[in-house]
């Protein structure tokens, strides 16, 4: 069964066409179930109504999905609506990959160096007891306390006993692929879990 899977990515990266190839690569395909997905992505255009807004557009586009693809682009890691988006959809339990597209031809053809990874910019720490978990973005060198979802980093939580009271960047636990050299187009449906 196609599961319903959230796209998180930079509007440069749909201006390129990059994003677009990943997002719309089930229209070649005989059927859904082949393609294994469904798209609950919000357009871009959305993002200009406001913070309020925009969160309550994420996430009731995260409503019955269970996958969060993130589209790696040059400056994907940088976009703080980004970032929300990985770390809303770590709360809620998605799964999370992502997907370098900078080998994807633009639509002026050219290609680029593959972007920085950005789950390797948000991370999470577990209290000792395991009920609760802080969130932390990177700003520069540091880590800061993540508190735009709901005003606060802190949420409960119910960490297995290996990662308590220790912090991760979410890239421990998530893959990333490409979507050039692991032949995304035949290989995506096999990426969602």
């Amino acid at each position: 069964m196609a599961k319903r899977v959230f796209f998180s990515f930079h509007y440069k990266d749909v201006i390129d066409f990059r994003a677009n190839v990943v997002r719309n690569h089930w229209m070649t395909k005989p059927d859904r179930e082949e393609a294994g997905y469904f798209d609950a992505s919000i357009w871009e255009n959305a993002r200009r109504q406001g913070d309020y807004t925009l969160k309550k557009l994420i996430n009731g586009a995260l409503e019955n999905t269970s996958n969060t693809c993130v589209l790696i682009g040059s400056q994907t890691y940088l976009r703080p609506w980004v970032r929300y988006e990985i770390l809303k959809s770590f709360l809620r339990g998605n799964y999370i990959f992502g997907v370098h597209i900078n080998g994807i031809k633009s639509k002026q053809g050219t290609i680029e160096q593959p972007g920085p990874d950005p789950l390797k910019f948000v991370g999470v720490t577990f209290s000792a007891d395991g009920s609760t978990v802080t969130l932390w973005e990177r700003n520069g060198d540091k880590w800061i306390e993540y508190n735009k979802i709901e005003g606060t980093s802190h949420f409960p939580y119910s960490a297995n006993e290996i990662y308590r009271d220790q912090g991760y960047n979410l890239s421990k636990w998530y893959p990333v692929y490409d979507w050039i050299s692991n032949d995304g187009y035949n290989n995506f449906a096999s990426w969602v879990k």
